[in-house]
């Protein structure tokens, strides 16, 4: 089968959400010449591990339409940098400064950092596009003021001025009594302080392409919707921007389903279809609560990259996206070990390549390597020889993979940094050794006596079958009890590697000793 018809029937997520699109065309090319995917940002803070996911789930579904059809795509990653400065963030500094501009939008607001750009705003937007730089992601990136004050957006805002209200009927009954009061669909710039207003348009001139508003001095005004002289609130500013550009499929959190529902509305009596798309789930932290950017309850992407590999968090960002997921630290041995296990998969598969996540997340050309030891494994030989260097774990290592070298094993020599950092970090602090039973003890000596009778050329399975064989003859039951015990009395922790693998990385000898070493405290 060809590659478009592989797509075509592949259950894959993004081929699933490529098809919608592909329905959405109907045949025809669209008349802007082009498929446009858009994700926003909101330059009040720094890009997050948020920010990455939904720029990364909807590079995968362009890469998997680009696949089913020939129309060209853009993606737009669009700043909402006119918007006003609603609170002073906490991780900032000049706060007294930044506290002076409140309600002025984001391109007007002082730089509060050291670097060369005028404003918050842009100073923001600099480090999203640097952000989205380091990932390799394509993209064009778009600044909402921009937009309105060179004009681009003034045949939509005067559109919206003429379908006012219709608007209005769409979004007075989402508000409440008192918000009701104040609501327009335009927020005026002050032309005496410069900041967002927010009030009700008190008269409307659509032939003038105008609105009469109160500023903050009690004074009325005319203010042009036009020409970056007024913005629109964000429910039918959305909208506005799906009407104006053109956006065929833009993704969301669950938490916003009733903000898409609105601003779908609203896009639809300015004469356009809303975009394609779907509601992701939002991240659980440790103990199950969502994660809060200002509780700061959950994991930043520069955690995740201090821990794991940038492929091992697209992974996580693949896997099922409609599904609530805790997002700490706990979870990044296992995505990192699941992308080797998807390596090694994927260059043995044919046709099913396309439903493997590593087609998706390195666009269909995924690397030519394979991750020799897992994550795991390597962070319980960090474990056991208390390793402070990865150095400490390559004399291990070339030991078992013989010619093996961290310049030509790269992907084994930045996991074997991760298991030291993570080693160092979360496992050392935690590490809890306690003796062994009667039982036990009687166990871990026989297979002592195993292993040492075991010919010199022994492997991995030999090894492990003869943990097997101790835990069944010692009576375990259930059998994990047995590998509980050789984690908890041997390596300090409640989980561990297979055994017998591990053995054969850290070396029969040094396992040997490590076990006289625990009888032997145990026994004094």
């Amino acid at each position: 089968m060809s590659l478009r018809e592989l797509a075509e029937n592949s259950n894959a997520w993004p081929f699933e959400e490529a098809r919608k699109l592909v329905k959405r065309l109907g045949g025809r090319d669209p008349a802007k010449g082009y498929v446009l995917f858009e994700t926003g940002y909101g330059p009040s803070g720094l890009p997050h591990i948020g920010t990455f996911g939904e720029v990364a789930r909807t590079t995968m579904v362009r890469h998997a339409f680009e696949t089913l059809c020939d129309v060209p795509t853009r993606l737009f990653a669009f700043s909402d940098d006119m918007d006003g400065l609603r609170k002073v963030p906490d991780n900032v500094p000049n706060k007294e400064m930044m506290a002076a501009h409140l309600q002025e939008p984001l391109t007007k607001v002082p730089n509060p950092f050291p670097t060369e750009h005028k404003s918050f705003g842009e100073h923001n937007n600099a480090m999203l596009c640097s952000f989205l730089d380091q990932f390799g992601f394509e993209y064009e990136f778009q600044s909402s003021t921009d937009w309105y004050t060179s004009g681009r957006f003034d045949a939509a805002l005067l559109h919206v001025l003429e379908r006012f209200d219709a608007v209005m009927d769409i979004m007075m009954p989402t508000l409440r009594d008192e918000r009701r009061k104040s609501y327009s669909p335009f927020l005026p710039i002050s032309p005496r302080t410069g900041r967002v207003l927010q009030v009700p348009t008190l008269e409307r001139n659509v032939e003038k392409g105008t609105i009469v508003v109160e500023d903050e001095d009690g004074s009325k005004i005319e203010v042009p919707v036009t020409g970056g002289q007024c913005k629109l609130n964000w429910k039918p500013d959305w909208a506005m921007r799906w009407y104006a550009l053109g956006v065929d499929y833009e993704m969301a959190g669950k938490d916003l389903i009733d903000s898409i529902k609105v601003s779908s509305r609203i896009c639809q009596a300015l004469g356009a279809p809303p975009p394609d798309g779907f509601n992701y789930e939002l991240f659980l932290d440790d103990k199950g609560e969502k994660i809060s950017k200002s509780r700061g309850n959950g994991l930043t992407i520069d955690e995740w990259l201090r821990y794991g590999t940038p492929e091992s968090l697209s992974l996580f960002m693949y896997q099922n996206p409609r599904r609530a997921k805790r997002l700490y630290f706990d979870v990044i041995p296992r995505h990192v070990d699941d992308y080797g296990t998807y390596l090694e998969k994927y260059n043995g598969q044919d046709d099913s390549r396309v439903d493997n996540p590593l087609w998706h997340i390195h666009a269909g050309k995924p690397p030519v390597e394979t991750q020799a030891l897992t994550y795991g494994m390597l962070l319980n030989l960090a474990s056991v020889c208390n390793a402070e260097d990865k150095s400490v774990l390559w004399g291990f290592i070339s030991r078992y993979l013989p010619g093996a070298t961290p310049q030509n094993a790269p992907l084994l020599d930045r996991l074997a940094g991760y298991a030291v950092t993570y080693y160092q970090d979360f496992v050392k602090p935690a590490k809890k050794y306690r003796a062994a039973t009667t039982q036990e003890r009687e166990a871990i000596e026989d297979l002592a006596a195993r292993i040492d009778a075991l010919p010199a050329d022994a492997d991995a399975e030999a090894i492990q079958d003869e943990v097997y064989a101790v835990g069944k003859e010692h009576g375990f039951e259930p059998l994990r009890a047995w590998f509980q015990a050789l984690y908890e009395v041997l390596l300090g922790q409640e989980t561990g590697p297979r055994f017998g693998s591990f053995v054969a990385l850290y070396g029969r000898a040094e396992t040997l000793a490590l076990i006289r070493d625990i009888l032997k405290g145990d026994a004094a």
